[in-house]
């Protein structure tokens, strides 16, 4: 079903609801022997210069590292290649420009249920935006 994904992304926020995402992208990389990369983004607090949050944001890097680390595990013990990667920045943009610098075929990401009363909020979501932006397909995981 996969078989043309042979390099797949997965932005990571390390919340709960990105367990369906890695399970589904585990399985895909899996059956086809593909490529797996971990995508985690710290954004930037805009307006402030960043010498005065270079501790902050070097505990956000660490944690990441961390994070990342553990959920990559499951794919090593699964026989599948998989990259940790932390990008800092907007996360849309950064999601989108490491899915074109890495010549990512498929990116499987966590998304929320649309809200049929509040169709508006729903489409200003970051698996939207990063669905219009980017080039490759994209599986949005509910």
């Amino acid at each position: 079903m996969f078989a043309q994904f042979q390099r797949l992304l997965v932005p990571v926020d390390f919340t709960a609801k990105n367990e369906r995402a890695l399970d589904i992208a585990l399985e895909a990389a899996r059956s086809n022997s593909a490529h797996v990369t971990l995508l985690h983004v710290i954004e930037r607090i805009e307006n402030l210069p960043d010498e005065e949050l270079v501790e902050f944001y070097d505990q956000l890097e660490t944690r990441a590292r961390s994070e990342l680390e553990s959920m990559a595990e499951r794919f090593s013990q699964a026989g599948t290649q998989v990259d940790r990667t932390i990008r800092f920045g907007k996360r849309a943009e950064e999601i989108v420009r490491e899915a074109a610098d890495a010549d990512v075929d498929l990116i499987v990401m966590s998304s929320h249920k649309l809200d049929p009363q509040q169709p508006a909020r729903s489409m200003a979501t970051l698996s939207y935006q990063v669905s219009i932006l980017c080039r490759c397909p994209i599986l949005l995981v509910k």
